[in-house]
């Protein structure tokens, strides 16, 4: 009778984890779902924060004092369908550095800062990705093969938690490897794990889209970790979906 009911609940268990969606209808998921929230275009105000090695290379960047543990800038993310992105910011008593990205051209106005360069690299691709229902699968296979060239393998699933959450894992589950989450109730973008031919490791991570400050379109707070260690995270303080910007903000 224990043998039994110890097999009845390895079968459970097994049954409850077996099935994983597969890779290419997560995706789908997620765009489809960006396109009902996500705005035509949109300002968002906070905090940029730089930790770790980042405060030593902002504090160059910025022309402002190194001695402190923190590195605090203003600044914003502006984002315009489809797929046109910019990061600013500034300190009152130092410069101001700003960088653009469409599709895969980038350019930076000053000084390029790794960190802001990484966050910039995943946000424009995966978040400011928008579908419609007449580009549903175009946007996904973007997207896809965008992961992929990462060394993402984007048809390999499991699930993992993160953020107190629980999320699906796009790619190899082993610790190191190249992954993309996205959180399983309300399929959006959680973290992006690669690195670089340097062997540099970058982990990207959107966390919070319950906000008031963004609401669910947009996380309130973007991180950016190298190497195991913080570098970098913005905070949102406020968002403007009704913002007119400027076609020459995006200037690739």
């Amino acid at each position: 009778m224990k043998r039994l009911v110890a097999l009845v609940g390895v079968l459970t268990a097994l049954a409850a984890g077996a099935y994983v969606l597969p890779g290419g209808s997560i995706l789908r998921r997620m765009t489809g779902g960006q396109d009902a929230q996500y705005p035509s275009s949109a300002r968002v105000e906070g905090s940029w924060i730089f930790s770790g090695p980042g405060v030593r290379e902002a504090s160059a960047a910025l022309n402002v004092p190194t001695e402190r543990s923190e590195l605090v800038a203003d600044g914003a993310i502006l984002l315009k369908a489809p797929g046109r992105c910019r990061f600013e910011l500034s300190m009152q008593e130092g410069n101001k550095l700003a960088v653009v990205q469409v599709g895969p051209r980038r350019r930076v106005e000053g000084s390029e800062l790794p960190a802001l360069s990484a966050a910039m690299s995943q946000v424009c691709p995966i978040l400011a990705a928008r579908a419609s229902s007449e580009h549903d699968l175009e946007t996904r296979d973007a997207v896809e093969q965008y992961l992929q060239s990462l060394g993402i393998a984007t048809r390999t699933t499991s699930l993992a938690r993160f953020s107190g959450e629980v999320a699906y894992v796009l790619g190899d589950p082993e610790e190191g490897k190249p992954q993309f989450w996205i959180y399983k109730d309300n399929f959006r973008p959680a973290r992006v794990r690669w690195k670089e031919k340097s062997g540099t490791a970058w982990d990207v991570r959107f966390i919070d889209y319950t906000s008031p400050a963004t609401g669910e379109w947009m996380p309130r707070s973007i991180e950016v970790w190298r190497d195991g260690q913080r570098t970098l995270r913005f905070t949102a303080i406020k968002s403007d979906t009704r913002a007119s910007l400027a076609d020459k903000l995006f200037t690739p």
